[in-house]
């Protein structure tokens, strides 16, 4: 697993890191039961501090993609596999979405539309 960031982006390193994992889940390169590296790991390997770390590891737990245990790190859980057949769904409906003329800001509009 790499976990990656850019030190230019204005984006938060916490939210790169969180976005990092969120996307190997996604690509079904994380499935339910894979362990992340320990947060000292993953600071150390990236140069940063280890709260910025455990902060997105936190984020990722508040939306249910891992689960923290301690003595046992974090782990992916069981609610995050259906998410890759989830991802194959979005894509089809981007490309569907694309094909008949809806930009991506209409898209998304409609799809906040419809939760609410």
């Amino acid at each position: 697993m790499l976990i990656r960031i850019d030190g230019d982006s204005t984006t938060a390193i916490f939210d790169q890191v969180a976005a990092s994992v969120r996307s190997d889940i996604l690509a079904g390169q994380l499935v339910p039961g894979d362990r992340l590296p320990p947060a000292r790991e993953v600071a150390a390997a990236l140069d940063i501090n280890v709260h910025t770390v455990l902060r997105a590891y936190q984020q990722l737990r508040d939306e249910g993609l891992i689960d923290l245990r301690r003595g046992r790190g974090a782990v992916i859980s069981a609610s995050a596999g259906p998410l890759v057949d989830l991802a194959h769904d979005i894509h089809a409906l981007v490309a569907r979405a694309a094909a008949v003329g809806v930009s991506p800001a209409a898209l998304a509009a409609l799809v906040k539309e419809t939760t609410s």
